[in-house]
């Protein structure tokens, strides 16, 4: 009996193949862009010395799709700050070309996790020199400008803080409280070379600087503007909403329960958890049908 039921199972995980090559091709084209394979091998194919290892907690986090969900509750928390969402609004065209926004952040987590350190630090000196151009005023006349080191560290805690509440909540593997703990340490080290002043190096210490900020956050308008257009209006096809919204419902259920009365979310936390276990199982599985590129690191040159 036994043996017919495997039989049974990988006739259908044969039929089912091209559906899961297709969802996983069509989810990293939408994530990192129609040349996702060939950035994959250029980042985890080339010899030299890396920050991380495959077996570090940061590899974990990042390779996993607990990050989708993660993902979207970094964006929700990060527009609450009142600056930073105008320097969001003002400049990042997250409207106009919101799948091009997306990929070059996939792009920039990808490269300082797996990437050489030269071609690391390449990419986050880049992206500094683009901070340095990024300034204005908000609504209130209040300046600001992308490279302020106060404004980084809250872009830094906000989406680590994300992604690790993800992760401890649809992760494949959750990590340990050491672990997590040299996670934060971990994403503390592409932080400092952007302009992070003293990152957290603990989930203690993550906690605290999430506390510290929260005096400053506030829903603006345009906070309202980014959370519909994530929330309820977002750029995908009709069928492929219920998935996105399945992911979306994940992000706000880990979120703290003082950002989901600010963001203005009804939705019962154990709901959103189910919806977002389904989701990203879905997309796991999706992702498990196509090859990734990722390998062991090649060793250093």
């Amino acid at each position: 009996m036994s043996q017919r039921v495997g039989a049974v199972g990988r006739t259908a995980a044969r039929a089912l193949r091209p559906a899961q090559r297709l969802l996983g091709e069509t989810l990293r084209a939408r994530v990192a862009g129609s040349d996702a394979a060939d950035r994959g091998h250029q980042i985890w194919g080339q010899p030299g010395e890396r920050w991380f290892s495959p077996t570090d907690p940061i590899w974990r986090v990042h390779e996993d799709a607990s990050m989708f969900p993660g993902g979207v509750a970094a964006l929700l928390l990060q527009s609450l700050h009142p600056l930073a969402m105008a320097g969001v609004a003002g400049h990042s065209g997250y409207k106009g070309d919101p799948w091009g926004r997306l990929q070059r952040t996939s792009h920039y987590i990808a490269i300082t996790t797996y990437g050489t350190i030269p071609h690391a630090t390449q990419t986050i000196d880049h992206v500094a020199a683009v901070h340095e151009r990024v300034r204005g005023k908000d609504d209130r006349g209040r300046p600001y400008r992308a490279s302020d080191p106060h404004l980084l560290a809250w872009i830094h805690a906000a989406e680590i803080a994300s992604f690790l509440a993800a992760h401890r909540v649809y992760g494949a593997h959750p990590l340990s409280a050491a672990d997590a703990d040299t996670y934060v340490a971990q994403t503390a080290v592409p932080a400092a070379r952007l302009g992070v002043l003293d990152p957290p190096t603990s989930v203690a210490a993550l906690d605290a600087v999430l506390a510290a900020y929260r005096p400053e956050l506030e829903l603006t308008p345009a906070a309202a503007e980014t959370i519909d257009f994530l929330l309820r209006t977002p750029p995908l096809p009709g069928a492929a909403r219920p998935g996105y919204w399945m992911l979306a419902a994940g992000g706000i259920a880990v979120l703290p329960p003082w950002a989901r009365a600010l963001v203005g979310t009804r939705l019962p936390v154990p709901v959103g958890r189910a919806l977002g276990r389904a989701g990203t199982a879905t997309v796991r599985w999706g992702l498990a049908g196509i090859d990734s590129g990722r390998r062991s690191a090649p060793p250093p040159d």
